[in-house]
């Protein structure tokens, strides 16, 4: 990715920064406080599963409201046009009423600290140690493309040198994590998530008013890009070509199955958040309290760079210096005034410390429990991997700082992050899938299902794809093929060796299999839980009814 444009240097002044340096504060000071209740590893891992369900939902979508969102999807809005809203109410929504419906239930009931430790319990330590790998490995690349996003951006927008942006947001990470663990991470989640919203509603609605309205926006852009580019599903048959580069068929499979769910309901830096509320209900209800405020992102971050791209028509082109990734900077340089231009840069620090945050937690948490405890050194005090939580919390935070140059190497940052996906998550979903589903699913099948599933994704994209053997039209067409891929492959081989391999007894699938459950993990309802708001299948309904008509005014 090459750095923003030059010529986007904010007018910042003693205000800005002043705003900037409150919020720094606050948030060493939320880390501070939460010193206080870290006692023991359960709380710096898991916040001594004790928050409230709106304290873990709202962390749930902040956590993802990283460099993914702010400039990921505000690019690809002024790439792709409307078809980006598919990442939100197809790619995001469904999986999320579904991890909260179906999964939680699974994942919380077991009383499992990671994700990684369920694969454990079903499958055995192969895959447990294999997935916690790939998990540790995955969450340091993502870090570190929070942390380069943020250096080019402050780059550009304030004249820090990159190397500075790094280390300053680096260290700030570390140092409030590893002050107040995971309870810390997740309540400055909750004060970035209004903060990011301070940042990009003004925004959204100045760069309106700038263009004549959503009338205006669709107006313009249909007369520079035709109207298939202002419909989600303008162009999308079969056979018939579009920006995305791809059809109906590979964006309902690929991204609305596939790389949605293995994200959603496997990424361990999302289900944390789940795992540390007080009670089951409340790891129910934590992905689908998330969801509703997830089905407007579109409208503050898709909105913007449609935006970006009615302003300045030749954003992305090779007459211009701009880039897609140029949008969300190019309106705040245009539009913001001092004050509140320094709230929308507090803004995009705080989203790239959330997911910074976010992958670095949930780093320590898997490399400490299920790999350092698991296979390393067993058997210690409780006080040693508490200790040893802190000190891989400083070691996931620089080798952040080193992964955040290999991004580098990639020209959208949206694209790098949804490659890492159907590599490393989509095969984890299948072999989770049908674990879940299948009783016979047996050790081995498990095992050799999730690394051919990885395999065969990179062989896809690599060699497939990028070497030109299959034609596809664009990068992120090929991310949703070969998160298809991957899929299937680990779906077959899982199909192909469960007959020839011993299953786990029935006894010991308790609580693991769907339609089972584990003696004594039952927990009663907590009081008022049967208020309608504290209904996770109620709330999940609604999720998908009102997801389902957002899509209505963006189809027509």
């Amino acid at each position: 990715m090459r750095s923003l444009a030059a010529d986007l240097r904010l007018p910042t002044n003693a205000l800005d920064y002043t705003i900037l340096i409150l919020y720094f504060a606050v948030v060493l000071g939320v880390g501070f406080a939460a010193r206080r209740s870290v006692k023991t590893s359960l709380d710096f891992f898991l916040s001594g599963r004790s928050l409230p369900a709106w304290v873990t939902g709202l962390a749930f979508v902040a956590a993802n409201l990283g460099a993914l969102e702010i400039l990921g999807m505000a690019a690809n809005g002024a790439q792709y046009g409307v078809y980006t809203v598919h990442w939100y109410w197809v790619g995001a929504i469904p999986a999320m009423v579904f991890l909260g419906l179906v999964m939680m239930p699974f994942y919380y009931g077991s009383k499992v600290r990671s994700v990684p430790e369920f694969l454990l319990h079903r499958y055995g330590p192969s895959s447990h140690l294999l997935s916690s790998i790939i998990f540790s490995v995955a969450s340091v690349l993502i870090a570190g493309v929070n942390l380069y996003a943020m250096a080019i951006v402050v780059e550009a927008l304030l004249g820090w040198p990159q190397w500075v942006a790094i280390v300053v947001a680096g260290l700030f990470v570390l140092a409030y994590i590893t002050l107040g663990g995971l309870s810390s991470a997740i309540y400055n989640e909750v004060l970035q998530f209004f903060v990011i919203l301070a940042a990009l509603i003004p925004l959204t609605v100045v760069g309106l008013k700038r263009v004549g309205g959503f009338g205006g926006l669709k107006d313009s852009l249909e007369a520079s890009h035709g109207p298939n580019f202002t419909s989600a599903w303008g162009g999308t048959g079969i056979g018939s070509d579009n920006p995305l580069g791809a059809n109906w068929l590979t964006i309902v499979l690929g991204l609305g199955f596939c790389l949605s769910f293995g994200y959603w309901t496997t990424n361990f830096a999302e289900v944390q958040r789940a795992l540390s509320a007080k009670n089951l209900s409340a790891a129910q209800r934590t992905p689908l309290i998330a969801a509703f405020p997830k089905m407007f992102i579109p409208l503050i971050v898709v909105v913007p760079g449609l935006i970006a791209l009615a302003v300045e028509p030749g954003i992305g082109s090779t007459k211009s210096d701009l880039q897609y990734n140029d949008a969300i900077p190019l309106l705040m340089s245009d539009l913001l005034p001092n004050g509140v231009l320094g709230v929308a840069v507090t803004g995009l620090l705080a989203a790239f410390m959330a997911g910074m945050a976010a992958n670095v937690s949930s780093f320590n948490t898997v490399f400490t429990h299920d790999i350092w405890r698991a296979y390393i050194i067993k058997d210690r005090p409780d006080e040693y991997y508490l200790l040893t939580g802190r000190v891989v919390t400083a070691i996931g935070v620089l080798a952040g700082m080193g992964t955040a140059f290999i991004a580098s190497s990639f020209s959208n940052i949206m694209n790098y992050l949804q490659t890492l996906f159907s590599f490393f998550n989509v095969p984890l979903f299948c072999v989770f899938i049908i674990g879940m589903f299948w009783r016979r699913a047996t050790a081995p099948a498990g095992f050799w299902g999730l690394l051919s599933g990885t395999v065969a994704a990179m062989i896809n994209y690599f060699w497939l794809y990028k070497d030109g053997v299959i034609s596809i039209p664009s990068d992120q067409g090929a991310n949703f093929v070969s998160a298809i891929v991957a899929f299937v492959v680990g779906g077959v081989v899982m199909v192909a060796i469960t007959p020839f391999t011993k299953p786990k007894p029935e006894q010991a699938l308790a609580g693991l299999v769907y339609g089972t459950t584990a003696p004594g993990l039952a927990e009663p309802a907590a009081p008022g839980d049967e208020a309608w708001y504290r209904r996770p299948a109620l709330l999940g309904w609604g999720a998908i009814v009102l997801a389902a008509l957002c899509y209505v005014p963006f189809s027509l």
